[in-house]
C-alpha cells in the first residue's frame, strides 16, 4: 500500500531541528512511481527521520493543500500502470487498514457539518501518514535498515522500498534497489549579506532551499520569461527546452557557473507544469531556480528521492524554489527582462527568434557590479545581488 525512497542523509535540512546524519524519506501512497518521477502536479510526503512530524509545510491549510490525491495503481483489466484517485482507491478496496496511512480533516468536517450532503458525500481523509510514523516501529525501523545498508556499502546509500500492511500495527517491508548516494555536505555556514539595497537585489528567497552553502560569483544567469513561457503552445515549450540545453552546452558557457531560473518544475514531463528540460541538458548548470508562478495553485515538488532530484544532489547542484508573493521574496524581473541585456543572439545566433521568452544574461555587461550569490542552506537563504566592484575576487564555493 506504500512504497518509496530512503536516503541515510538528509540533504534538505529546512529546520534546525533536523540532523543529516538521520536521513529521510520520500513517502508515497500505492505503487511506488510517484516517488521517483515527476510525473504531474501531485505532491508526496517527506519525512526527516530524527523528527518525522517535522514537515516543509507551515500551516495545517498547506498539509492539506500539499497532500497526494492521486495513487498509481496497477489496473490489472486494462493490464497497464494507472493514476487513480485517493478517494477511488479506497472505495474500491475496503480492506486497506487506512487509519495507517490517512488522517480525517477535521476542520473541513466541521465546516460542511451544516451542509447538504456533507454527512454522506465528503470524503475528509488526508494522505498525512502520521499513523505509520508516530504509532509503529516504521522510522526506527526505517532507520536501522539504512544505518546497516550504510555501513555495508560503507558509504550513504539511496534505497527503493515498498511496504505493506498486514494489519494496523505490523507491516512488511521490501527493499527493491539499493546503490551508493552521491552526497554533498551542506558546507561552511555563510554569513549572508546584511543592508544591500533594494534595487540591487536580482533574487531572493527563503525556501526550499537543497544543497550546500556558499557564497560564489555568476558568470552567466538562463532565465526563462514567466509571462511568455506561460502562453507558450506545448511544442514551443519543447523547443525552448531544447534551446536551453543547447546555449547551457556550448564550449565558452559549459565550464562557467551559470545560473538558470524559470516557471514552474524544471525536468517535468508535462510542460503545462514547467520547462520539460531534460537533466542532460541541464546538468552543467551550478544553481537550478523554479519560480512559483505558473498556475496560482502549482507549488514546485522539491522532488526529493526522484531520480532528477538524486542527479541535482550528485552534481553538487544549488536549488532553490522562490514564491514571488511570500514576505522575504524578491524577483526583479524588471532588471532581468528589460535592463540587463539578453546575449541570446549573440551566443546562439540561429536561436535569436526566441530571444522573447529565454534571456541569456551575461555577468560582464553589469559594469557597475558582478552578481554574487549567497545561500545558508541551514537558514532556507539565498540571495543574489549586483555587488559593487571592491577589488575581492569570489570563486567557486568560495566564503
Amino acid at each position: 500500500q506504500a512504497a518509496g525512497v530512503a536516503f541515510s542523509f538528509n540533504p534538505y535540512v529546512w529546520n534546525s531541528r533536523i540532523d543529516p546524519e538521520a536521513g529521510m524519506l520520500r513517502i508515497v501512497f500505492g505503487v511506488g512511481t510517484r516517488a521517483v518521477d515527476r510525473s504531474d502536479d501531485d505532491y508526496t510526503r517527506v519525512v526527516a527521520l530524527n523528527a518525522p512530524l517535522c514537515r516543509p509545510e507551515s500551516s495545517r491549510d498547506e498539509v492539506r493543500q500539499y497532500a497526494q490525491r492521486r495513487v498509481d495503481v496497477l489496473d490489472l483489466d486494462a493490464n497497464q500502470l494507472t493514476p487513480t484517485s485517493f478517494e477511488e482507491v479506497v472505495k474500491r478496496c475496503p480492506g486497506i487498514p487506512l487509519e495507517m496511512f490517512a488522517s480525517r480533516d477535521m476542520e473541513l468536517e466541521r465546516r460542511l457539518r451544516h451542509e447538504r450532503f456533507a454527512q454522506n458525500g465528503v470524503f475528509s481523509q488526508v494522505l498525512t501518514f502520521d499513523h505509520l510514523l508516530t504509532k509503529t516501529n516504521f522510522v526506527a525501523d526505517m532507520r536501522q535498515m539504512l544505518e546497516i545498508l550504510k555501513t555495508a556499502y560503507d558509504y550513504p546509500v539511496d534505497v527503493e522500498w515498498t511496504l505493506n500492511a498486514l494489519d494496523e500495527t505490523t507491516y512488511k517491508i521490501n527493499v527493491v534497489q539499493c546503490r551508493p548516494f552521491q552526497v554533498r555536505q551542506s558546507g561552511d555556514v555563510v554569513v549572508m549579506p546584511a543592508d544591500i539595497p533594494s534595487e540591487r537585489v536580482l533574487i531572493e528567497t527563503r525556501g526550499p532551499v537543497i544543497g550546500k552553502s556558499l557564497r560564489t560569483s555568476l558568470d552567466y544567469v538562463i532565465y526563462v520569461c514567466p509571462g511568455v513561457y506561460g502562453e507558450l503552445p506545448v511544442g514551443d515549450r519543447y523547443e525552448v527546452a531544447r534551446i536551453i540545453g543547447e546555449v547551457i552546452h556550448l564550449p565558452e558557457l559549459i565550464d562557467l557557473r551559470q545560473m538558470l531560473v524559470g516557471p514552474g518544475r524544471w525536468g517535468t514531463t508535462t510542460p503545462s507544469l514547467g520547462v520539460p528540460a531534460t537533466f542532460a541538458e541541464i546538468r552543467p548548470v551550478s544553481v537550478l531556480c523554479e519560480l512559483v508562478m505558473m498556475r496560482e495553485n502549482l507549488i514546485p515538488d522539491v522532488s526529493l528521492g526522484t531520480h532528477f532530484f538524486n542527479e541535482m544532489v550528485e552534481n553538487d547542484m544549488l536549488y532553490l524554489a522562490l514564491f514571488p508573493q511570500r514576505d522575504g521574496s524578491v524577483l526583479n524581473r524588471q532588471f532581468l527582462e528589460e535592463v540587463w541585456p539578453n546575449r541570446l543572439g549573440d551566443v546562439l545566433p540561429a536561436a535569436a527568434e526566441w530571444s522573447h521568452a529565454i534571456r541569456v544574461l551575461d555577468a560582464r555587461d553589469l559594469t557597475d557590479g558582478a552578481p554574487l550569490l549567497s545561500a545558508n542552506v541551514l537558514d532556507q537563504h539565498v540571495v543574489c545581488w549586483r555587488a559593487p566592484e571592491t577589488g575581492l575576487q569570489v570563486g567557486e564555493d568560495g566564503l
